[in-house]
């Protein structure tokens, strides 16, 4: 169960990515409040215990139970917001399902910029 108050994990996307930012204000406002979403380009990296390397290569979920990047980082995500989502993170992350999800994450992450929002500022590695 979730609790009020101040959020107990936080997601850390690409802030130079349209698609990102898009995907990232909607994760924020199915959370209600239970996630602190943020660019890794403004966030406190150490303090998060990330590096900017690993926030570049995808996106990254540090909570209590433990930091997560690519599809694990939005199932953990996803595990924090309301219903539907909070049951959608849980079948994502389940272990019969999370080598998909890992595999369709790489494959938004690499076609972003084609994507409703995308831009070229989102290419990975252009």
């Amino acid at each position: 169960m979730l609790t009020a108050g101040r959020p107990s994990a936080t997601v850390v996307f690409d802030g130079d990515c349209a698609f990102c930012t898009t995907s990232a204000a909607r994760l924020a406002s199915w959370s209600a409040g239970h996630l602190e979403v943020v660019p890794w380009q403004r966030a406190d990296l150490a303090a998060l215990g990330l590096t900017a390397r690993e926030c570049a290569a995808a996106v990254q979920y540090v909570g209590p139970e433990g930091n997560y990047a690519a599809g694990a980082a939005v199932s953990r995500a996803l595990q924090r917001c309301r219903s539907p989502w909070r049951e959608a993170g849980r079948l994502l992350g389940h272990r019969a399902v999370a080598p998909l999800t890992e595999r369709i994450y790489a494959v938004v992450a690499v076609n972003r910029h084609r994507l409703p929002g995308g831009t070229p500022a989102c290419q990975v590695g252009g």
